[in-house]
């Protein structure tokens, strides 16, 4: 059973809202949005087979407020049900929440208005804020602070392959781009980041709003914890995917950085038949060893691996700027010559 909002009425905002037994925050997301200050919204509620009470609290809320439209799901999972919910949506702009989450009013509002500002960007995101915040371990503060610091689409763009760099729960998209590279997919790594990555290298510009205007619920038992789409060899999966276009024409890679996170891509790069050229590492007792059959080379050697796509290949925020520094010292152009990966 669907109910839907009247079809003569006009909308310009579509909310896209998968719920799975999501009973127990449910009202609270829907009251967040609710009660935004842009008013001229649908609400796409895909209840994808839940067995708690959410189609009971969906009933309720669209029976107090037409905009509500519900989708009964089969309980095929986010991507279908999210596939259902763009079936549905009758508004230009696309905007995305998760049932757990809560939005500050002027969300929307600020969303709009900056596309509307600027008639080049696809989307928006925002700032984050995670709660609760006595539970939050460092890595998921870290990620926060870096994810409210990508505020322009060069941001955005440039540290695409450090992580998702925009949160799926605060996007506002135009129903144009997502339509222009083929809607959701499933992959078999995170939807939300194939998405951005398809979006970003098809060309559209995508930014972040400064404020933090959602509160994103960390909880033990959401999807990116417990679904294998969404581990960290999904995600670097995702990324090797989406980084070999870059490598087109070039003479192999390039790996700045010996740790964990390098070796992952050189293993990762080699299994898809690329040439790993050399490691550049800082450490002078690693240089001139031999990584995954591939030299370790000082940083003063970059220049002999011209024509090679680099990556700077480190977890912190510190060592990737450093790297970033270096090899536009040394003549490299970002995005071009390398890019920037964790």
């Amino acid at each position: 059973m669907t109910s839907s909002p009247s079809a003569e009425r006009s909308t310009r905002v579509s909310v896209l809202l998968p719920c799975r037994n999501a009973a127990e925050h449910l009202s609270a997301a829907l009251g967040s949005l609710f009660a935004q200050t842009w008013s001229d919204l649908e609400i796409i509620a895909v209840d994808d087979a839940s067995t708690d009470a959410t189609s009971a609290i969906l009933s309720a809320w669209s029976a107090r407020d037409s905009r509500l439209c519900v989708v009964r799901g089969e309980g095929r999972g986010i991507v279908a049900a999210l596939g259902e919910a763009v079936a549905r949506a009758r508004g230009e702009l696309l905007a995305r929440m998760d049932a757990d989450d809560v939005a500050e009013p002027e969300r929307l509002a600020h969303q709009v208005a900056t596309l509307d500002h600027d008639p080049a960007l696809a989307g928006c995101g925002t700032g984050v804020r995670y709660f609760p915040r006595d539970t939050l371990t460092d890595g998921a503060l870290r990620y926060e602070a870096w994810l409210n610091s990508l505020t322009s689409p060069e941001a955005v763009r440039r540290d695409r392959f450090v992580e998702c760099p925009i949160a799926h729960p605060t996007l506002l998209l135009r129903r144009s781009a997502l339509d222009a590279v083929g809607g959701y997919r499933d992959p078999g790594w995170p939807e939300d980041y194939d998405l951005v990555l398809r979006l970003l290298a098809a060309g559209h510009r995508l930014t972040n709003l400064p404020e933090p205007l959602l509160h994103w619920r960390d909880r033990p038992d959401r999807l990116s914890r417990t679904d294998s789409r969404y581990s960290e060899d999904a995600f670097r999966r995702c990324k090797l995917h989406h980084l070999r276009p870059l490598l087109s024409g070039r003479a192999g890679v390039v790996v700045w950085g010996g740790g964990p996170v390098g070796k992952a891509f050189a293993r990762g790069l080699q299994e898809q038949g690329a040439t790993v050229r050399a490691f550049v590492d800082l450490d002078p007792r690693k240089i001139g060893q031999r990584v995954y059959g591939a030299p370790v080379v000082a940083p003063d050697q970059i220049n002999d691996y011209r024509g090679a796509f680099a990556l700077a290949a480190v977890a912190g925020p510190e060592a990737r700027g450093e790297i970033r520094a270096s090899l536009t010292g040394a003549g490299w152009i970002e995005e071009s010559d390398f890019i920037a990966v964790a």
